[in-house]
């Protein structure tokens, strides 16, 4: 076996560690923090259900974000939207036989990796062009975008310039899966592509992109609008009166 195909297995096999381990402390921390106020954004739902499609609305649509700034959110949902199919799209990579879904995504998701650029490219502009934007704009919100936005451009240059094996690739990837490490082409764009997407599973749990499943957390969400109907306490706190 060449030493490029065991440094990529290990990479990854790193790089998945990291991003379980990370992401399960990470939603330990949003799970365990106090809500000592009741805080929901209103108008808000007064029952769980509510919440429930308050919730859904906002992960499927982002709701708040349309309300806010029209232009964000095109960018930001076409970004999104896009991100999934190619998500779904690269799910074969991982599956022998391919499920049904995965394969009618094909089409769709070769093509999502445009509007995934042009959603990005979008997002990139409004941290250069809008001022109160630029202002608070960090050098991580940068390199995060720039870190996606190259992962879907050599990507698509993968896809529709300088082809690959992608055969030899998903051999490679179902043998990480069964522990048992396959030859890895040695084509440059490739071994990027993927070091790249390695990196990004790696600096996820430390960066914003938590904002994902940081969103499920946020009280000013879940919570449902019932002060007048029921003391909110939050668990510490009732502890502390027994």
């Amino acid at each position: 076996m060449s030493a490029l195909a065991i440094g990529y297995a290990l990479l990854f096999y790193a790089a998945a560690a990291i991003f379980v381990v990370g992401l399960a402390l990470k939603i330990r921390v949003y799970w365990r923090t106090p809500a000592p106020l009741k805080i929901p954004t209103t108008p808000a739902p007064t029952t769980a259900t509510g919440v429930a499609l308050r919730l859904t609305r906002e992960v499927v649509f982002f709701e708040s974000l349309f309300k806010s700034s029209k232009w964000t959110w095109v960018f930001g949902w076409l970004f999104h939207a896009a991100l999934l199919l190619v998500l779904l799209r690269h799910v074969r990579y991982f599956q022998q036989p391919v499920w049904t879904p995965i394969v009618a995504v094909q089409f769709v998701g070769t093509y999502a990796g445009f509007a995934m650029v042009a959603g990005l490219a979008g997002l990139w502009a409004r941290r250069f062009l809008v001022d109160r934007v630029r202002w608070i704009s960090t050098p991580s919100d940068h390199l995060h975008l720039a870190l996606l936005l190259a992962i879907a451009l050599s990507g698509l240059t993968l896809r529709f310039v300088a082809h690959t094996d992608i055969v030899a690739v998903k051999t490679f990837m179902l043998g990480l899966m069964r522990l048992d490490i396959q030859p890895l082409p040695a084509d440059p764009l490739l071994l990027l592509h993927l070091a790249l997407v390695a990196l990004l599973m790696i600096v996820f749990p430390i960066s914003k992109l938590m904002h994902a499943p940081g969103l499920l957390f946020s009280p000013t969400r879940h919570q449902i609008d019932n002060p007048r109907d029921e003391r909110h306490q939050a668990a510490w706190a009732a502890a502390l009166e027994r």
